[in-house]
């Protein structure tokens, strides 16, 4: 059975020496670049290679493509075949606690066809809490053709969202951030007009473990009331976080939600769009 959302520290655990899995460390701090690969120096779940935010996960910035632009689907794909991950590939995802970049990771895996992702459910925090085993040996994949199939109709660009989305627009960044106030990462305050706001760690318990099925259901239907999950879209500063609300609504069962990947980063990178605050 393949783990295509949440996995925990227990059933990770009874899989490590399953040779179909690939672990993947996803640690990073936006504030520090180089804080969660030494992090994963330092200790890590046995037999998970590291995959960097801004290298691993980002495309080339051109100052108007957003803080965390998707790669090309070549990209990606040249990528998760590097990191050995083919057509039986079960890949499970982790960083710190929340899942948030571990999300990203989900999001492009499925993106680009493959659904055997998962996300581990708290992280490395919980996987060391509850005394699973912790390695510092790297370990070198085995280069794998990755089968690429695309799913390009679940991202928006700035065009297709300046044209109105039928729907519900949904900005994953806190209430602060979405309302322009104290704005510290991109340039400009504010969000895009029409859309509402849901803190993506609204889908967490109080140690980071992401609410029950249920919970999360209930949450997301009282946001978008009747809309249909298929006409919500996800964005956030830069196309992070979205994926974890993106992850949140599979958890709970609501599933066909699209993202906007350049997020308000790339939004506002633009003078000429309008702002709400």
């Amino acid at each position: 059975m393949a783990f295509t959302t949440l996995i925990s520290p227990a059933d990770l655990a009874a899989r490590l020496d399953d040779s179909s899995l690939v672990i993947c460390d996803c640690r990073f701090d936006l504030a520090n670049a180089d804080a969660g690969e030494a992090q994963f120096a330092a200790g890590h779940v046995p037999g998970a290679r590291y995959v960097h935010l801004d290298r691993d996960l980002s495309g080339a910035k051109t100052g108007t493509n957003g803080r965390h632009p998707l790669p090309s689907l070549e990209q990606m794909a040249a990528r998760f075949g590097a990191l050995g991950i083919g057509p039986g590939t079960q890949v499970i995802a982790y960083d710190g606690d929340t899942g948030m970049y571990a999300a990203r990771l989900w999001w492009m895996l499925r993106f680009m066809g493959h659904d055997a992702v998962a996300v581990l459910d708290g992280g490395f925090a919980r996987w060391t809490r509850e005394g699973h085993p912790v390695s510092t040996e790297v370990s070198q994949p085995t280069p794998q053709v990755f089968a690429a199939q695309p799913r390009t109709d679940w991202r928006l660009s700035a065009d297709d969202v300046a044209r109105g989305v039928e729907g519900v627009l949904v900005d994953a960044r806190s209430p602060e951030r979405f309302r322009g106030i104290n704005e510290t990462i991109d340039k400009v305050g504010g969000h895009i007009p029409g859309a509402c706001n849901y803190f993506f760690q609204q889908n967490l318990n109080d140690d980071k473990t992401f609410k029950s099925p249920d919970a999360l259901r209930a949450q997301w239907t009282a946001l978008l009331e009747d809309t249909r999950p298929d006409d919500v879209v996800m964005y956030c500063g830069s196309g992070v976080t979205a994926c974890h609300n993106l992850l949140a609504m599979e958890v709970a069962g609501l599933s066909g939600a699209r993202i906007f990947p350049g997020s308000w980063s790339e939004w506002s990178s633009d003078p000429q769009r309008p702002v709400a605050t």
